[in-house]
């Protein structure tokens, strides 16, 4: 089972509610983590445990050869990217743009463009007892985090049993990334906060995954502030939420420290349990 941990905004929790559930699941079954927001993965603050592998990460871009090039212009005509310019008497490559899509290369009547690996990003993995935890991060200056994310599937795909129950703690937002990382999930947890901003992402949050004909709950974070248009929005779109954490200053401090919350917050707890009741739900429910 695949469950991705996403939200319209940044900062709503995602990575709270990520580490914690995967932890106390943890407990009881084997479990696998990964951090796909790998702009700025954080998840590694909360989780530590043996280095088990550790990979460098590339992706195919083309690199023009001169001397075999007739100028055609036909590599700038099926780039969709603008990766690739014919101007005056150079063909121009543009790595930050390039999709690795091949089209340039695999057209070129002169073979001028051969694909060549340039490094994106680095892949790791630690284990601590039953949880298996994947964190990839984009090096600096890599724009595009689509290609790392697909690789990051990848091995998690071929390392674990489709038995197995994983967690992917998704980037923010609606874009091409989120997209990636949820479009092979099972069911999507939406992580919101009960404010004017909370509310008006976690609604592109949940159109984008209708597009997608996903199923998805709400956990609303930091319950207790703002107001009750969160709640008053899922009712009226049949939308359940399934879990209300506490607003509480302890618990910002627990995170502040690097430290995981339910251990210590025992509301906390009674919430991630609640999520796990909807889980365990979903899971008979879609394997009968």
């Amino acid at each position: 089972m695949k469950i991705a941990i996403a939200s319209g905004k940044g900062g709503t929790g995602k990575t709270t509610v990520s580490t914690n559930l995967a932890s106390l699941l943890a407990e009881k079954y084997p479990i696998v983590l990964t951090d796909l927001d790998v702009e700025e993965p954080n998840s590694g603050l909360f989780i530590s445990g043996e280095k088990i592998h550790e990979e460098d990460k590339y992706k195919m871009i083309p690199e023009w050869k001169k001397d075999d090039c007739i100028l055609c212009g036909n590599c700038q005509k099926v780039c969709n990217f603008n990766a690739v310019m014919k101007l005056g008497e150079m063909i121009m490559v543009f790595p930050e743009l390039c999709h690795g899509c091949y089209a340039c290369s695999e057209l070129c009547p002169t073979k001028s463009l051969p694909m060549i690996p340039k490094k994106m990003g680095e892949l790791k993995h630690l284990k601590l007892g039953n949880l298996d935890f994947i964190e990839s991060k984009l090096i600096i200056g890599e724009e595009q985090a689509v290609p790392l994310i697909k690789q990051t599937l990848d091995y998690v795909d071929e390392n674990f049993s489709i038995r197995t129950i994983k967690i992917f703690d998704a980037p923010p937002g609606t874009s091409c990334p989120v997209i990636e990382a949820t479009k092979d999930a099972d069911l999507i947890l939406l992580v919101t906060e009960p404010t004017p901003f909370g509310l008006h992402d976690l609604i592109l949050a949940i159109e984008t995954m209708r597009e997608l004909k996903k199923e998805m709950g709400v956990i609303i974070n930091r319950f207790g502030i703002g107001d009750a248009n969160v709640e008053k929005y899922c009712e009226e779109n049949n939308i359940p939420i399934i879990a209300k954490i506490p607003n509480m200053r302890k618990i910002a401090e627990i995170y502040s420290d690097g430290n995981l919350i339910y251990p210590k917050i025992p509301e906390v707890k009674v919430q991630l349990e609640n999520i796990i009741s909807f889980i365990s739900k979903y899971q008979q429910e879609n394997t009968l």
